[in-house]
């Protein structure tokens, strides 16, 4: 293969990272090609809203709720739930864009709560996790919550402390703890046997039985084995320890959940070196086949099956934008910094996942080497993405970062007292802030001054 056509391999390949209405197209302004996301030039946003500045697709949306819904229409028609996991990237517009779909929406705490009642999302769609909930955490959630993972034994007698005062209590679910994680990076694992989450099979037996005895409504259980994983096998060893304690239950209890949750947690392409990439099917079809022949095996009822993706519904649609300051060049590597980075995406940093990128302005230009992509942060650690073949760029041109939609924003911070980015819904050509960008005031607002 010549070198243009491995070059336009790369491009097509990067390319296919971007959330599905991408395209390189003139631009109106000059006629140079641009990069498209929505039929919106991102390069004209960037100038527009100012950069580090994320861009959320509603079609590329649309595109993966429905392949859900599809995959368990066909793989367990009547009895399933798609519930949103917040934490992958939580604000009123996508709280509501969880309703257009028919979704329930995963709350951890209670801030993530007073945005899901802020959105208007309904007490029963609304599903609340949590380790180590504080009081204000169990008291929003037993208050709005239309349903409560239980993590523990204490936290259950808490909550049946607390029936008096309520009106009417959430379905409780109980969080198991297999013992068994999915292969992915060690702090991305929480099913394993010395996790913190959940209980073990032993806990649980004595949670239920504390359920009956304090007529508490409990009607599901819940586990989950790790985030960002690509092969549904390790699920199925984890389902038959569920489905065994759930034949106990049955037999000493007379108690079965109505509702069972694997969790969510399928990993999603960010590399062009991650491709070709499984598709959400491969992962819903085992789900459902291994719970239809657990459960027929064992004599058990059909509960209904809830999922909870994140990741999967909303990296896709996320694009990063940044402005590209002077290239410099150490001993062994040629760096092109950027202006944002560890503060609105510590994933590298934290476990060392990986990205790429494309020049939004002739993105298809010739490759010129490869290229380290720093922000402007005082860590070392501050790499956005190492030795990625990239051309040569000027100083004030715009980068976009694929793949940016879900554990950017959710866990972005001020460091070096940076202002967390403005966010973009991109739709039919128009863009729509959804999230203004945090302003200096913002930053003074909660000091005050040396008494």
């Amino acid at each position: 293969m010549n070198t243009d056509m491995a070059t336009q391999e790369l491009w097509q390949r990067r390319l296919s990272l971007f959330p599905i209405t991408a395209a390189v197209q003139p631009s109106p302004r000059q006629g140079t090609p641009v990069l498209t996301v929505a039929g919106c030039d991102l390069e004209a946003l960037a100038h527009a809203h100012g950069t580090p500045l994320y861009c959320f697709d509603a079609a590329t949306l649309d595109a993966a709720a429905a392949a859900y819904q599809r995959s368990l229409a066909a793989h367990y028609p009547g009895r399933s739930t798609v519930t949103y996991a917040g934490k992958a990237f939580c604000c009123k517009a996508i709280a509501q864009w969880t309703q257009r779909q028919g979704f329930w929406f995963d709350c951890t705490g209670a801030g993530e709560i007073a945005v899901a009642v802020a959105a208007g999302v309904p007490q029963q769609r609304i599903l609340v996790h949590g380790v180590n909930k504080s009081d204000e955490d169990l008291d929003a959630a037993l208050r709005h919550a239309g349903t409560l993972v239980v993590d523990n034994l204490a936290e259950l007698h808490r909550c049946a402390g607390r029936t008096q005062a309520l009106a009417a209590m959430p379905h409780l679910w109980l969080r198991v703890r297999p013992g068994v994680a999915v292969d992915t990076h060690a702090y991305r694992q929480t099913g394993q046997e010395d996790s913190k989450f959940g209980m073990s099979p032993q806990e649980v037996l004595q949670a239920v039985q504390l359920c009956r005895a304090h007529s508490l409504p409990l009607t599901g259980l819940h586990f989950h084995q790790g985030s960002h994983f690509h092969d549904p096998a390790p699920i199925g060893p984890a389902l038959d320890t569920v489905l065994h304690l759930v034949a106990e239950l049955a037999s000493t209890t007379g108690w079965q959940p109505a509702s069972l949750s694997p969790g969510g947690g399928w990993g999603v392409p960010y590399h062009e070196d991650d491709l070709p990439h499984r598709d959400v099917d491969a992962y819903v079809s085992f789900v459902a086949q291994r719970l239809i022949e657990g459960c027929a095996a064992r004599g058990l009822d059909l509960p209904t099956l809830h999922l909870e993706p994140g990741r999967s519904l909303v990296a896709r649609a996320g694009v990063a934008l940044y402005r590209t300051g002077v290239e410099k060049h150490s001993a062994t590597r040629r760096w092109l910094p950027i202006d944002g980075g560890l503060a609105d995406n510590p994933r590298p940093a934290l476990y060392g996942a990986r990205y790429s990128a494309l020049p939004v302005r002739a993105p298809q230009r010739p490759v010129a080497g490869t290229t380290w992509i720093a922000g402007p942060f005082c860590e070392s650690g501050d790499v956005l993405i190492e030795a990625l073949p990239l051309p040569l760029l000027e100083a004030g041109e715009v980068l976009a970062v694929p793949v940016s939609g879900a554990y950017h924003l959710a866990m972005q911070s001020n460091y070096n007292g940076a202002r967390k980015p403005a966010v973009l819904w991109l739709a039919d050509g128009a863009a729509h802030v959804i999230q203004r960008r945090e302003t200096i005031a913002d930053l003074l607002a909660r000091d005050a001054d040396l008494p």
